[in-house]
């Protein structure tokens, strides 16, 4: 085959410069900075000295310590559309906007007493922080930081005055609209951003004290666990006309609660199919629920109060941790057989927990070993152990584009 001109002028050219000095020379490389994408990257809470964790999820290694968040004692973390930054909530009102790829604080302020938590919209401009002091939700523009809206938790109490609630559960749902529980209230509330005047709504008479919720991955049902007494509550965002519906109210009717020494998470729940796990509130208990019609199909007796109750991406396994003082183990129960299959001991102190995109490992923060310990999910061997100053919470990019993660 002939060679095109234009080729045999570039190999000429070649060929000349190869005679003229007898070798050829490799160009140096440019200088310049790391490229890398926010993938695989991810956060890990340093509670005990206000600091985080910026790690690398493929190659299972701590990137760097990165300090200056206040007070991290019960913080929680989401992450822009573009997965570029962190927004870390704190518990001194702190939020605090970390560049993934620069390993630097780039935001920072003050906007409450007490936050534990909050939510990014759907379209990524804003974000919501729920605070327990002096309690509501203040909305920020994801950019700039700047408040955009002031929403107290302000609610009338049976003598009449008025308080303000503490707010938890804050999750974002489809359509630019957050979603909101006040604990003292019993109240859920929803707030629409997706006009230029926000709209709230409320939901009255939810049942007693909702402590935490979740939203499930489609977005249509939001739960909110009660501990002022059994059951939760669920509003179905795709037919609010019908309101708060209670389910699971009788699951432990007649029975003693044990001491409740911390309240359990509900996000990050379980599905695995049609069944729902849940933690049960002052039991040694996961419940399983049809999610079809929220009935109670199952209680699995487990190792202690379950705190965290989470699926594996694929749904064939549930992982569970516990409240103290049995907070030493994780279990492994099959969602099929609903059989705990493994108890791990991944050291002192174990709440969080966090799987990578697809499943295949798990890390788990041991809080008072000072270590965050990496499992292969399919065979439970310990894949890395990886140093942390009193690490919890520990949170992956593709969180960024799940609903209510």
């Amino acid at each position: 085959m002939p060679i095109p001109y234009p080729l045999k002028t570039l190999l000429a050219a070649g060929a000349l410069a190869l005679l003229s000095t007898g070798h050829a020379v490799a160009e140096a490389p440019v200088a310049g900075p790391e490229l890398r994408g926010t993938g695989d990257l991810g956060v890990i809470i340093e509670r005990a000295t206000g600091s985080v964790a910026l790690v690398d999820t493929t190659q299972k290694t701590v990137l760097s310590h990165i300090e200056g968040f206040g007070d991290l004692s019960h913080a929680s973390v989401k992450f822009t559309r573009d997965a570029r930054h962190a927004f870390v909530f704190g518990r001194d009102g702190g939020l605090t906007r970390l560049d993934l790829l620069t390993g630097e604080i780039d935001g920072r302020i003050i906007q409450g007493g007490n936050s534990i938590g909050g939510a990014i919209s759907q379209d990524g401009r804003f974000v919501a922080v729920g605070n327990y002091e002096p309690g509501g939700v203040k909305v920020f523009a994801s950019d700039t930081m700047e408040l955009v809206i002031d929403v107290p938790a302000t609610y009338e109490k049976p003598d009449g005055t008025t308080d303000q609630a503490k707010v938890v559960g804050v999750v974002d749902v489809p359509g630019n609209i957050f979603v909101f529980s006040l604990f003292e209230a019993g109240e859920i509330w929803t707030l629409d951003m997706s006009t230029d005047e926000p709209e709230l709504t409320k939901y009255r008479d939810v049942g007693s004290m909702p402590y935490d919720a979740l939203i499930t991955a489609n977005g249509r049902y939001y739960i909110a666990g009660l501990f002022g007494e059994d059951g939760m509550a669920l509003l179905d965002l795709w037919h609010p006309e019908n309101g708060v519906q209670r389910i699971l109210p009788d699951y432990g009717r007649g029975e003693e609660r044990l001491p409740v020494y911390k309240m359990p998470h509900l996000e990050g729940w379980a599905m695995a199919g049609d069944q729902a796990f849940f933690p049960a509130v002052g039991r040694n208990e996961v419940l399983v629920a049809d999610a079809r019609d929220w009935s109670l199909t199952k209680r699995i007796e487990v190792h202690g109060q379950p705190i965290f109750v989470m699926s594996r991406p694929d749904e064939r396994q549930v992982w569970v941790t516990f409240a103290h003082p049995l907070n030493d183990r994780v279990q492994v129960i099959d969602t099929q057989t609903h059989e705990v299959i493994k108890t791990l001991e991944p050291g002192e102190s174990i709440l969080h927990k966090e799987f990578t995109p697809r499943g295949e490992h798990i890390w788990i923060s041991a809080r008072d070993s000072n270590q965050v310990v990496v499992y292969d999910t399919r065979t439970f061997e310990v894949l890395a152990t990886l140093p942390a100053e009193s690490p919890s919470g520990i949170f992956f990019t593709n969180r960024a584009h799940r609903i209510g993660l």
